[in-house]
């Protein structure tokens, strides 16, 4: 007579023993989340470009919503909302937002570099390579 083989493993049984696995495995790597660098100044190159561009989205009255905006040269740029800080970066307590530096033409691909803004008190971050780093500007 032939007996079934017992039922296996549910499925949230099944995901929670992957689950743990994946973090012992982490776990064993040494790996550790990403922390971006934060620097006082902006010294590098690009960085006359984001003042450039921090002082046309001033002249905006730093808009929030999502959306593409005119720029100067006749092009677009894209104000991206708010931006939340969920990694703890940048000084806690504040409402920033983010924008694009570079105009291009409306609906075209984004690029890494940014603008975080502080809307409380107008201090503004610059990320080169979308939120790695960021030098106040």
């Amino acid at each position: 007579m032939h007996t079934p083989p017992p039922p296996g493993l549910s499925w949230p049984v099944r995901l929670t023993a992957a689950l743990a696995l994946l973090v012992s495995l982490v776990a064993l790597a040494g790996v550790t989340p990403a922390r971006a660098d934060v620097y006082d100044s902006c010294t590098i190159s690009r960085c006359a470009d984001a003042r450039a561009a921090r002082s046309i989205w001033a002249s905006k009255g730093y808009p929030t919503p999502r959306a593409w905006y005119s720029w100067p040269d006749g092009r677009s740029n894209f104000a991206g909302g708010r931006f939340y800080n969920r990694e703890g970066q940048l000084p806690g307590g504040a409402t920033y937002y983010e924008y694009d530096v570079y105009s291009r033409t409306r609906g075209a691909p984004r690029d890494a570099y940014r603008i975080v803004v502080n809307r409380g008190t107008g201090v503004a971050w610059f990320s080169p390579n979308h939120y790695t780093d960021f030098h106040r500007l």
